[in-house]
């Protein structure tokens, strides 16, 4: 593998015993909610929810299956090969969970105005 091959950033894929503890009576809906807000880019000190990459999540109660589809800050961002699957493997935690889609989606593109007000204040962006 050539160096430019190689992605440096990394992303955690568990989650740890204080969400598992804080989502386990929790209702579908949220417990997705707040594991994707553990997932953050590791470039922005923001998560995937409050920066607004995140633009639909569909659930399928029944089968307890999940479909999300979100984008990244950039086309070219360097962890669009590695997102989708952490996403993932954090999601897979959730008790019961059959199966977890991630669909990388370039339309409409992300700009700044998608972040949260906080995420906003925390990148000094406003």
């Amino acid at each position: 593998m050539f160096p430019w091959e190689m992605n440096q950033f990394e992303i955690p894929t568990h989650l740890d015993e204080e969400i598992l503890d804080k989502i386990k009576d929790m209702n579908f809906k949220d417990q997705v909610d707040t594991v994707l807000k553990t997932v953050y880019d590791p470039e922005i000190p923001v998560d995937i929810v409050s920066l607004g990459l995140v633009y639909d999540v569909e659930l399928n109660e029944e089968l307890r299956s999940i479909l999300i589809k979100m984008t990244l800050t950039a086309p070219a961002c360097p962890v669009a090969d590695i997102m989708p699957d952490a996403i993932k493997m954090k999601l897979m935690q959730i008790p019961n969970v059959s199966d977890a889609v991630i669909e990388l989606v370039w339309e409409p593109p992300w700009d700044k105005d998608m972040m949260t007000e906080e995420a906003k204040l925390e990148l000094n962006m406003y």
